[in-house]
């Protein structure tokens, strides 16, 4: 994962992340935590628990300074500058267009004010982004970016010269901003059945003649600035991967072996069948004229060079069939209550999950006598289950799971939970399950208009001071 083939691999670590710490869009990329100079206020408490350095430099109390207070936590000079590269890394990789400095910089320091209100009312309501937890998001980067391990994870961090108590700490964050998000905003949000309906009608493009195209694409991504013998060497490979997939070797394995986008594992490079216009040009026009099953390039773009394979066309009023994944899971539920806290709800699932593993108790048997949940019954199994389904940080461990195995003690809103993936498969949703998908694609949706409206009465609560520059 070092390879110099693969720009900027922490710029997709946070991105891997699941829907629900999509938050982290604006922390892509390797930077210290910001050190606060000596013009911090003595009472002002420090995100996180940073520490100024002893002795720092003339050079570098000079070059930072507090440009804003939100109540009484400061944000500096050089945390506003940190983002500000962080999104402009992000925008070259995909090729996005940047307001000017001083747009970018006024967007970057309205967007850490409202995350610092955030964090700070989360620790007011005693919301916490404990260690396992941390650990679950950590295996989940890793898992996307074809890491088998946090330890992994880190090692490679560290290879690029990126402090894994940074990283770590960036990722907390998140975490933290996720359970925020889901206590405060998840319970505001309302589907309804004619909602679904309308959805559903907008998704068959009744009435609309634009062609539908599903393509799987493999990236051989370019590092910024690449020398003429790095680029010769990175196509190279592009060319060679294309040979193999148009001699016939499987596209979905030559994906998860050689490609640099971050839907190379389990989507094995498949992009999904869409409109012509929400792919982008490039791919459109490459591939138009190529019959279903062909493959074309590499064709090459800002983030690299592109293999496309054109899995599907489709002209239809009715809705493409929908094949996804699904997992079966089993889970020993244990509320937190008066009788019984969380310390002691995880102490018995760990020891369940040791007796289980030394082959003294099964599962199956364990959640039926002690399971707090109605899938005791049956042994905890909660059946075929498609995305979306479950509570964030339960999908989360779900999906960190191979077959058979068994999660850590994990805790979510509903309580502490023991689970094991009993198999995986993919399956064709029938028209009751297309439903709940567009359901869950709507809730996402109201949940990003409500979270909008939420931050923005957060933000208007706390007391924000803004510094200007020293002179």
């Amino acid at each position: 994962m070092t390879d110099s083939s693969t720009p900027h691999l922490a710029s997709r670590w946070l991105c891997a992340l699941p829907a629900a710490l999509a938050l982290a869009a604006t922390l892509h990329a390797q930077t210290p935590a910001p050190q606060v100079a000596a013009s911090r206020p003595q009472s002002a408490p420090r995100q996180g628990g940073q520490k100024a350095p002893a002795a720092a430099a003339p050079e570098q109390r000079r070059a930072d300074f507090i440009v804003a207070v939100v109540n009484t936590e400061p944000i500096t000079n050089n945390e506003v500058s940190t983002r500000m590269e962080r999104g402009k890394r992000q925008a070259r990789e995909r090729g996005m267009a940047l307001p000017s400095d001083a747009a970018l910089r006024k967007q970057v320091l309205e967007h850490l004010i409202a995350e610092k209100a955030q964090l700070q009312y989360a620790r007011e309501i005693g919301l916490d982004a404990d260690d396992a937890a941390l650990e679950q998001a950590e295996l989940s980067i890793a898992r996307q970016n074809g890491l088998p391990s946090a330890r992994a994870l880190h090692d490679a961090l560290r290879a690029e010269g990126i402090a894994v108590s940074d990283f770590r700490e960036d990722v907390r964050r998140q975490v933290l901003l996720a359970r925020l998000r889901e206590q405060e905003i998840d319970p505001r949000v309302r589907i309804t059945d004619a909602d679904v309906d309308a959805y559903i009608r907008a998704q068959t493009g009744i009435g609309a003649s634009e062609p539908q195209i599903n393509l799987a694409m493999i990236l051989v991504a370019v590092p910024e600035g690449a020398p003429p013998e790095e680029l010769a060497r990175l196509q190279a490979r592009a060319q060679d991967v294309a040979r193999r997939a148009q001699a016939g070797e499987d596209f979905a394995d030559l994906a998860k072996t050689y490609s640099d986008a971050t839907n190379r594992g389990a989507d094995g490079g498949v992009l999904g069948l869409r409109e012509a216009d929400r792919y982008p040009e490039l791919f459109v026009q490459s591939t138009r004229g190529a019959r279903v099953g062909s493959v074309v390039g590499p064709v090459r773009s800002p983030a690299g060079f592109h293999v496309l394979k054109v899995l599907e066309r489709k002209q239809s009023a009715d809705l493409p069939e929908v094949r996804i994944a699904q997992t079966r899971a089993r889970h020993i539920l244990l509320k937190i209550g008066p009788s019984q806290s969380e310390r002691v709800a995880r102490e018995r699932l760990a020891d369940f999950k040791r007796r289980i593993e030394a082959g003294r108790a099964t599962f199956a048997e364990l959640a039926r006598q002690h399971s707090e949940d109605a899938s005791a019954e049956e042994g905890g199994d909660l059946g075929w289950n498609y995305p979306g389904q479950f509570a964030p940080e339960f999908e989360q461990a779900m999906d960190n799971l191979d077959e058979g195995q068994i999660s850590e003690p994990l805790t979510s809103r509903f309580g502490v939970h023991l689970i094991q993936v009993q198999g995986r498969r993919e399956k064709a949703l029938s028209a009751d399950e297309q439903r709940q998908l567009a359901r869950n694609v709507l809730r996402e949706r109201k949940t990003e208009e409500a979270f909008a409206t939420w931050s923005q009465e957060v933000r208007a609560r706390a007391y924000v001071e803004y510094r200007e520059p020293p002179r």
